[in-house]
């Protein structure tokens, strides 16, 4: 149980700051483009690169609790896309690009593909 409220901690501070940082974004840029998508996506993979280097090398106070909490919790809630991207690598640097492929073509374009039919769902129930 105690790992669970590491999770949902962590996750509940990085909800937050994924939105705060949309609306910043939102408010310096407008709506013309996802900069706060893109913002997150790209400081939460920075920053889950840093946090798994440092956990690597036993540089981290906390080990298992504090990749439960920084890691899973506030990077998950802050953006799912830095733990896509470590598990990219991870299995790059395991089996090679040609296992961590099909993996990243499935996951963007199936992700896409079912917002899509979720949308279509919707629409097709509620018409």
């Amino acid at each position: 149980m105690g790992t669970l409220i590491l999770v949902m901690a962590g996750g509940a501070v990085g909800a937050g700051a994924r939105h705060l940082v949309g609306r910043a974004s939102l408010s310096l840029f407008g709506p013309g483009y996802p900069w706060g998508t893109l913002a997150v996506n790209i400081v939460g993979s920075l920053a889950m690169g840093v946090l798994a280097g440092l956990l690597a090398r036993g540089l981290v106070a906390g080990g298992e609790a504090a990749r439960l909490l920084i890691g899973v919790g506030l990077l998950g809630g802050f953006t799912t896309f830095s733990a896509f991207s470590l598990d990219a690598v991870l299995m790059a640097e395991r089996g090679g690009w040609i296992a961590a492929l099909p993996y990243i073509l499935a996951s963007v374009i199936g992700s896409i593909v079912a917002l899509v039919a979720g949308i279509q769902l919707v629409r097709a129930v509620t018409a």
